[in-house]
């Protein structure tokens, strides 16, 4: 695959690349609908007169770091107004910044991976792969439930890799497994008539999974049936902590006492703890619950719930109802409730009973990511991935205990059960005529502004808890925290996902996928952190924040799209010469200090990929593609060291016109082979990545 001088610009249509059919499995094709948040929050125009970011900051008393050459943020302590960053105006780049020093690779709709030149890449493990003694190897003609229990599972999309102590280059690999796509798992498969034996095999494709990897000898990562390999499911018992615990919203006929879910789905991003855990986040969890036709409607009060959070009294899209009645919200109406936490799972412990922590709040989590602070509060950033919806931080009351004891093990365990829950309100002094949803960039040369964080919820032990919202109740907060949110006023966002603090300076980053709804008849229209109408192709936000206060400043870091578009924005480096980026998903940092996004989506007629991008300094906003991934796939999970990244290729081949009979992939197989999504490694032989 030729590589692509980083001054190429691409031609688009301007409509993402994700296909019906991933919409249709992944989200249940909730961009199709209208969005979910139908709230009356204020927006920045409707404010009659907006406060200086400077009177803000010197009333707040915050200390705002600098944040980059040409920052309007690094220049808000003096006397005058920033003058505004444009690729003429900024200074000289300098070479790409250690970790960056690399060949981009050009856009492509190849069905490969395709790496940055002078790099290797090989497959870790795929869907099927055993990973548990007496499992089977993979037969897509014969598949079942027992088989791929003890397989890899299917639409990896977070991966974690923890380094096992004492054994040099072995880790164990802990990833998500996102969703189900059935006509590209099953041969022959009718979606008017799914099988029984079809449901115990999407059942236990999703969930999470534990798999010990090491080092080969050529410098990737190959599996080992170790002793803490392990597979979760969409029904291995969870515990159930914080307030939602033992409240009526959530017990049901098989759990009265309303403690023990079975299960985990839809799980999508994720994070590592510093106490060796592993954080994963429900996200569409509602696609998996429906009804019979004719089934009595909810009251009203239930059926705003449902309708807040996209749940439907209709036959879902795998009809999983008609096999378990947990997911008939008709029969067990309470079922839905018990999904859409951040879930906690102790990797080291095969024999331990993973978590959901209600404390941090019931939303479609895309995942959740841990900042310490110097005094050792624990911090966890959280977006809810849908379109109008919103950020949060849970600040925990418990300190971290360093250590891998008992003791600190189980005092770190309960961390994410006390604290206080926060929502993201954001504001901004750049005149209402300077956002006029093109994208244009306001006067002083970067959208940026500063914001708040409104309480929600605060915990405190064995579930109990106070609402800091009026009118709503602490159980009420823990599992209808978009209510909760809706009536605080936080500010609607597009679609927030991954959202995590780089660990060399502190700075928080969210990714912004796209939204194209924003500006729409009824919808809220284009405000400063989100300046598009009909935004395809998505930002990323970076926040300075007072981790445990409620106050912060944020600057927009890229406005994606073609780079030769008037909508776009850099961070201020000369757009001619970047990689073109579009549908930002998941975030990772290295070493250095350097941002990477993996996308999903990308609305610039190529394959998805992973990217690195300069966040100080001369090169600030520079953005070079690492990687692609095949046709159809989604790049998912990215995990970025010093020798080796790895990414999840999520979905390869997935296309409307398309099935496993009638394959638009072959990947990673070739040949006759069956597309599977798969972990794979990237490194460089005899050298480090990215320098």
């Amino acid at each position: 695959m030729a590589l692509v001088p980083l001054n190429l610009l691409v031609s688009h249509d301007g409509k993402s690349k994700r296909q019906h059919v991933t919409c249709v499995h992944k989200c249940g094709n909730a961009c199709s609908k209208p969005a979910p948040n139908k709230s009356d929050n204020e927006y920045f125009g409707d404010i009659a007169k907006a406060v200086s970011r400077r009177s803000i900051l010197q009333a707040g008393g915050v200390a705002v770091l600098a944040v980059g050459a040409g920052s309007a943020l690094a220049a808000c302590s003096n006397n005058s107004e920033p003058a505004p960053t444009t690729a003429s105006s900024s200074p000289a780049a300098a070479e790409p910044p250690a970790g960056m020093n690399f060949p981009s690779v050009a856009p492509n709709s190849d069905d490969a991976v395709v790496v940055a030149d002078g790099y290797e890449q090989g497959v870790v493990i795929s869907w099927g792969d055993p990973i548990l003694p007496g499992a089977p190897e993979f037969d897509v003609t014969k598949q079942t439930g027992a088989s791929q229990r003890g397989q890899f599972g299917f639409n990896n999309d977070f991966a974690g890799l923890l380094p096992i102590e004492g054994q040099d280059g072995r880790f164990l690999l802990v990833t998500n497994f996102e969703y189900a796509t059935p006509q590209f798992m099953f041969p022959g498969y009718n979606a008017d008539a799914p099988t029984r034996d079809q449901f115990d095999v999407e059942i236990a494709a999703m969930g999470m999974g534990v798999v010990e990897v090491e080092r080969t000898p050529e410098g990737g990562l190959r599996p080992v049936m170790g002793r803490y390999n392990r597979r979760v499911t969409a029904d291995t018992p969870f515990t159930l902590t914080g307030p939602a615990a033992g409240t009526d919203f959530v017990k049901t006929a098989a759990d009265p006492a309303g403690r023990t879910v079975l299960g985990t789905i839809a799980n999508c991003a994720g994070g590592v703890t510093p106490w060796g855990t592993v954080l994963s986040g429900e996200e569409n969890f509602h696609t998996y619950f429906g009804a019979p036709e004719g089934s009595p409607p909810p009251g009203p009060v239930d059926a705003d719930r449902h309708d807040r959070y996209g749940v439907a009294l209709e036959p879902s899209e795998l009809k999983w109802e008609t096999f378990d009645p947990r997911f008939d919200l008709a029969r067990s109406p309470n079922e839905v409730n018990r999904f859409g936490y951040v879930v906690e799972l102790n990797p080291w412990d095969p024999t331990s009973t993973p978590v959901k922590h209600s404390a941090m709040g019931r939303f479609k989590h895309e995942g959740a990511n841990i900042h310490v602070t110097d005094d050792g509060t624990v911090v966890a950033y959280s977006g809810d991935d849908e379109r109008f919806d919103y950020m949060y931080k849970f600040v925990s009351s418990r300190k971290i205990q360093p250590g891998t004891g008992p003791e600190a093990m189980a005092n770190n365990l309960a961390i994410l059960d006390e604290g206080t829950l926060y929502v993201a309100k954001l504001s901004s002094d750049t005149p209402a005529n300077e956002i006029d949803g093109s994208g244009k960039l306001p006067a002083k040369g970067s959208f940026a502004g500063s914001g708040t964080w409104l309480p929600l919820l605060r915990s405190g032990p064995n579930g109990q808890a106070e609402s800091l919202v009026d009118g709503i109740t602490a159980q009420e907060v823990a599992v209808f925290t978009r209510m909760a949110a809706d009536k605080a006023g936080a500010t609607k966002m597009d679609r927030p996902e991954d959202f995590e603090a780089n660990p060399k300076t502190g700075k928080v980053y969210v990714a912004l996928t796209n939204n194209s709804e924003r500006g729409a008849a009824g919808e809220a229209p284009a405000d400063a952190p989100n300046p598009r109408n009909d935004n395809k192709s998505g930002q990323i936000l970076e926040i300075t924040d007072n981790h445990t206060g409620t106050d912060f400043t944020w600057e927009l870091l890229l406005v994606c799209g073609d780079p030769a578009a008037a909508d776009t924005y850099y961070g201020g480096f000369d757009k001619t010469k970047v990689s073109p980026i579009s549908c930002p998903d998941n975030l990772a940092f290295d070493s250095h200090g350097n941002l990477w996004i993996s996308t999903d989506g990308n609305a610039l007629d190529s394959n998805d990929g992973l990217f690195a991008v300069a966040l100080e300094g001369p090169n600030r906003g520079e953005t070079k593609q690492f990687l692609t991934v095949p046709i159809g796939a989604e790049t998912c999970g990215p995990v970025v060291t010093d020798d080796i990244v790895t990414v999840c290729v999520q979905h390869p081949g997935e296309n409307d016109e398309n099935s496993i009979d009638d394959p638009q992939s072959r990947w990673p197989e070739g040949g006759n082979g069956t597309a599977r999504p798969s972990v794979v490694a990237v490194w460089k032989s005899g050298g480090q990545i990215g320098v």
